[in-house]
């Protein structure tokens, strides 16, 4: 009896790693699946791009009052507080980013034969 304990301890065993293994690649298949629509960017080029937006983002005047829309409240000593702070134009800073990452690439527009409507694409190259 201790040998069909053993061997069914045994049999367990090595089924909780196979599943294990079955697991780890359930989860590589899904990430593929979930990027294979992506379209593929090199390194250099995401480089690229993370750059441009560390530079628009620290060249932006955040300092614009006219930005910010703050909402003050008294604490329990009568100081008067700036409760919350919120930045209400986000599309200076969303298009100071946008357009220096378009700084970075030369942007082609050609027409998309695969569409029936032929509408024009955009493809981006970068700029050595």
């Amino acid at each position: 009896m201790s040998e069909t304990k053993e061997m069914l301890e045994a049999t367990c065993k090595g089924l909780e790693d196979k599943i294990g293994q079955l697991n780890m690649d359930l989860k590589a298949k899904q990430k593929e699946l979930e990027d294979a629509n992506k379209p593929v960017i090199s390194s250099e080029v995401m480089d690229t791009i993370n750059d441009a937006i560390n530079e628009a983002i620290e060249n932006y005047d955040f300092d614009n009052r006219d930005q910010y829309e703050l909402d003050f409240s008294l604490d329990y000593d009568g100081r008067v507080q700036a409760e919350t702070i919120s930045l209400t134009d986000t599309y200076e800073l969303m298009e100071a980013i946008v357009t220096r990452v378009e700084k970075q690439f030369k942007i082609v527009e050609e027409l998309d034969t695969t569409e029936p409507d032929h509408h024009k694409v955009t493809h981006v190259e970068k700029i050595i």
